[in-house]
């Protein structure tokens, strides 16, 4: 090959195109022609024109300019796109495109995406949630119990994580009921327990107060209690 060719092939330029428009531009209501006609005006603005007409992005589509004009058009009715002005070293007023509005609408699309993938998370973490208690407890939850669990989802923000931890806490202790599990949950809370770790360690605490034996019985007390590791599945 002609080493010419590949330096000017190189000189040329490269266009970096998101995944994120790509995967995205149908949700955001572009078709294959609205992305081409994007990503030419990336290139135009890349070698410097900032506003090209749409004869100069006809040329390089399989549009004609009339049908250019009203894709650009369509595309800044959307707020896809936008026309601003700037001023040049010379104090010339100009116009540009600017692309701003399309990246801040992918932002928003990605956000909203993330929410979703939280959502769904959440759901199956709360669904999970009554089968671990259902599992311990040996038998389906009365509706007042499910209410319980609700509440403390809903209107105390317990994490799901913590709830089940609790659960295990009152398990270990022989006491498997809710009046318990929430007791065991309105002191973690008031203790500012938000993690595992840190409910773990308020488990060891409590254990640890247990053990201590009162005066008059410390030599016939040689039993531990055991210890349970929350962190394991």
């Amino acid at each position: 090959m002609d080493k010419e060719l590949i330096v000017s092939w190189m000189e040329a330029g490269m266009i970096q195109v998101p995944n994120l428009l790509l995967r995205k531009y149908k949700e955001i209501g572009l078709d294959e022609k609205d992305l081409t006609l994007l990503l030419h005006i990336c290139t135009f603005i890349e070698s410097g024109n900032g506003f090209p007409t749409p004869e100069q992005l006809a040329e390089r589509m399989t549009v004609g300019s009339d049908e250019c004009s009203g894709m650009l058009r369509k595309l800044v009715q959307m707020q896809l796109l936008s026309i601003e002005e700037g001023i040049s070293e010379d104090e010339i007023h100009f116009e540009k495109y600017s692309l701003s509005p399309l990246w801040l609408r992918l932002a928003d699309e990605l956000k909203f995406e993330k929410k979703q993938d939280d959502l769904k998370n959440t759901m199956h973490e709360e669904s999970d949630l009554y089968t671990v208690f259902e599992q311990e407890f040996g038998r389906p939850l009365s509706p007042m119990e499910c209410e319980n669990l609700a509440m403390w989802l809903d209107d105390d923000g317990q994490d799901p994580i913590i709830i089940k931890a609790a659960l295990r806490e009152a398990v270990m202790s022989g006491k498997l009921s809710f009046r318990y599990i929430d007791r065991i949950l309105f002191n973690w809370k008031r203790n500012g327990v938000r993690t595992l770790e840190q409910a773990r360690m308020q488990g060891i605490q409590f254990r640890q107060k247990i053990r201590q034996p009162s005066q008059s019985s410390t030599e016939s007390i040689s039993k531990t209690i055991p210890f349970y590791n929350w962190l394991e599945p």
